[in-house]
């Protein structure tokens, strides 16, 4: 919006498709930077891989610290797998996510994204599905988001995004 004027103001970046998308650089937790800053590259959005090509670039990122990336990864997942996937790879994001906010300094928001996705991973690996959990480790993941976000909440002090990536595959 112009300011005082009421009127939407159209000049924003828009990628090939036309979608809103800024050209902000960012950091590697996703944060815009001002413009001419070395930022981190982003990740393409809309790219289809396999689930275990999905959990070796998420644990790659997340590793470096990077969980804003990582839960785009698992977006990708999430938007372009099987209907009957789609909250197993969601609830991943949310999990990224809340690692993403805590790293930024929102325990708030980062405890309430963990809990939520250790609760949707929880249901998954309760499930008939979790025969197909693309050799993650479900019932880690969800402990370790339990006890990341009752740290937050404890501490609302900024974590380290690397220090506290999960394994996705072994134990939390």
């Amino acid at each position: 919006m112009t300011q005082g004027a009421g009127r939407r103001d159209d000049r924003r970046d828009r990628d090939e498709a036309g979608r809103a998308r800024s050209s902000r650089p960012r950091d590697g937790l996703g944060r815009p930077l001002p413009y001419g800053t070395a930022g981190v590259a982003r990740q393409p959005e809309g790219v289809v891989r396999t689930p275990g090509e999905t959990v070796a670039e998420a644990q790659r990122l997340l590793g470096r610290g990077m969980p804003f990336h990582a839960h785009e990864v698992f977006e990708d997942a999430w938007k372009s797998g099987p209907e009957e996937e789609r909250a197993l790879w969601r609830g991943l994001a949310q999990l990224a996510v809340g690692l993403t906010h805590g790293a930024r300094g929102n325990a708030k928001g980062g405890a309430l994204l963990l809990r939520r996705g250790a609760s949707v991973i929880e249901q998954w690996s309760a499930g008939p599905e979790k025969l197909r959990t693309h050799g993650l480790d479900l019932v880690g993941l969800a402990r370790w988001a339990y006890r990341l976000a009752d740290r937050l909440e404890a501490d609302p002090a900024p974590v380290d995004a690397a220090a506290h990536a999960p394994r996705l595959t072994g134990s939390g």
